[in-house]
């Protein structure tokens, strides 16, 4: 019998410098989806998890417009890359790279994430 991640104690975790920081429980993690968290140094950081269970986190914060707001924008695909669209202005941010699909450039800091 294989354990649904939803029913085990994964946590979401990104790799800051050399060491993991743990963000939060996976089953908090909504499948297309984004929440935000704080991390050490005060910045945020948007984390997503697709509808295949797929885990992504860029910086929460929209170069366009300076507010923190990306985690609350809708996720999709463009050419088979998953990219989150702010939820402001619409410009889409490509969740692997961090490169904006709409301004080549402006780009936003991408995270290693795992579930651990």
């Amino acid at each position: 019998m294989t354990l649904a991640p939803e029913t085990t104690d994964l946590k979401v975790q990104l790799r800051l410098t050399d060491d993991w920081f743990t963000v939060c429980d996976l089953h908090l993690l909504l499948p297309g989806r984004g929440v935000a968290a704080l991390l050490p140094d005060g910045n945020q950081v948007a984390v997503f998890r697709d509808r295949k269970g797929r885990l992504y986190a860029i910086d929460n914060r929209d170069p366009f417009t300076g507010a923190a707001v990306l985690s609350r924008g809708l996720i999709g695909t463009h050419q088979d890359r998953p990219f989150v669209a702010s939820p402001l202005l619409k410009q889409r941010f490509d969740l692997l790279s961090g490169q904006c699909l709409d301004d080549e450039s402006v780009r936003v800091a991408t995270y290693e994430v795992r579930a651990a």
